[in-house]
């Protein structure tokens, strides 16, 4: 038997109002603009597991990070947490820690809020820091420095689910492993389960248990990750790991990723990914596409994608080695 989820989300989506002003709207005769960042997103996260959400800039896996922890409500459809306290680590360590605070009253602001008994010196310790560095500003620290104060402000409101918006892209290369070390240890010691948000294939393979790749606000696949490096389905999903720089130099045939991804405002129709889709037909363009086992392609559906022939890329991605943005 699988274990409870801790998280699930049923059918989210939400939307955005990028409208000019009603004075600018009246004037012009504009009507009113509605973007919708995340469309109809369901997925379930296990106690102790680490899911990770990729995709391109602007394809709403941020947004998805901020349904979760409730700084957005979502317009439709149902947000379900199980646990006892979830905290989120933010993108950068520069713009997410008062300049103006000492560490120390960083780290107890959700001691304080949330009375919980956690120490401030032994939330430094536990993330490889030292006690002493209570008395200092963020200023005096390095970005890798930062988010470790970060990730002990975050466990100092003692969470069993963390979500990690890109916690390591602001950092050096060196850094960002030191980070994901760190991430993974107190997950084992702590029995932490993450959401873990990033663009980076690399830092993915190396601490996901499962992934799910985002395109213009929807889940298109969702699988174990070794599954879903060595026998990718979704022609964007293949798309991404053909675009690794292929360290090997074993000569296999890539196909770049084409094109650029739609305007949120304006999608197309059928299947968003059609217009850089090498598979797409008649079919793709007329009908949005279902997600059936985990993956929401026609072309999938239809056995016209040759899944036995594996993208070019069927390891896990060295740290570094690439960046999923175009």
């Amino acid at each position: 038997m699988p274990p409870p989820s801790l998280l699930s989300l049923s059918k989210v989506s939400r939307d955005f109002d990028v409208s000019a002003p009603w004075l600018n709207r009246l004037l012009e005769h504009a009507p009113r603009r509605i973007l919708r960042a995340v469309d109809d997103v369901s997925f379930e996260v296990a106690g102790g597991e680490t899911l990770a959400l990729v995709g391109e800039s602007g394809c709403g896996k941020s947004t998805v990070a901020r349904l979760i922890v409730g700084l957005h409500a979502p317009t439709s459809g149902r947000v379900e947490f199980r646990g006892r306290r979830m905290q989120m680590i933010f993108q950068d360590p520069y713009a997410s820690l008062n300049p103006r605070w000492r560490v120390k009253d960083i780290v107890a602001e959700p001691i304080r809020l949330l009375k919980t008994k956690a120490n401030i010196g032994d939330m430094l310790v536990q993330v490889g820091l030292s006690a002493d560095d209570g008395e200092k500003y963020p200023h005096e620290f390095s970005g890798g420095q930062r988010q470790r104060i970060s990730i002990a402000r975050a466990l100092a409101g003692e969470p069993d689910f963390l979500v990690c918006d890109e916690p390591t892209s602001a950092l050096d290369v060196s850094v960002q492993a030191q980070i994901l070390n760190l991430m993974s240890e107190l997950q084992q010691r702590l029995h932490l389960t993450y959401v873990f948000i990033s663009h980076n294939l690399a830092v993915v393979s190396q601490i996901a248990d499962r992934v799910g790749v985002m395109y213009l606000g929807r889940i298109v696949e969702l699988a174990p990750t070794a599954q879903l490096f060595a026998r990718p389905r979704h022609p964007y999903t293949r798309m991404l790991l053909d675009a690794v720089p292929d360290l090997a130099m074993s000569g296999k045939p890539r196909i770049p990723i084409a094109g650029e991804v739609p305007n949120p405002l304006a999608p197309p129709p059928g299947c968003a990914f059609h217009p850089r889709c090498p598979h797409a037909n008649e079919r793709c363009r007329r009908e949005r596409p279902q997600v059936i086992d985990n993956v929401a392609c026609h072309a999938v559906e239809e056995g016209r994608i040759d899944l036995a022939a594996p993208a070019a890329q069927t390891g896990p991605v060295r740290p570094g080695s690439m960046q999923s943005r175009p």
